[in-house]
């Protein structure tokens, strides 16, 4: 219906890198600098939990930066594939979610945001492949 928005593809691409990596970088410097408090609002340890933000931070600004920038998204899904696993058969929590947490449908929605990414290498505003 509008083919002259495909001209903007990889400007969406890098916007949506952009939302993507906002996520990522402020929680895994969550789970870093408070990783006490975080570890037990998500039932890990402390150690996993440092792993966990460590892996949050890199991921996101590989996507940021559009460094490696397929493997950072996978990374990224991966984690959250892990969130939706704790959250559906753990916490028991329903995709929108119930009184002690928000739903799965955030996550799913990085997940496909992520796979996007992946599956166009982040567009063509990367610093390397």
């Amino acid at each position: 219906m509008f083919p002259q928005l495909a001209r903007f593809t990889d400007f969406a691409l890098l916007l949506l890198r952009l939302m993507v990596a906002i996520v990522f970088v402020t929680s895994g410097y969550r789970h870093v600098t408070h990783s006490a408090e975080r570890a037990k609002g998500i039932g890990m340890s402390q150690g996993f939990t440092i792993f966990l933000g460590t892996a949050e931070l890199a991921g996101g600004l590989g996507v940021t930066f559009g460094v490696l920038t397929q493997l950072a998204a996978i990374g990224l899904i991966l984690i959250m594939l892990g969130a939706i696993w704790k959250k559906i058969f753990q916490w028991h929590t329903g995709f929108w979610g119930n009184e002690r947490t928000f739903g799965w449908h955030y996550d799913l929605m990085l997940v496909i945001m992520n796979l996007v990414i992946a599956c166009t290498d982040g567009g063509r505003y990367v610093l390397l492949r």
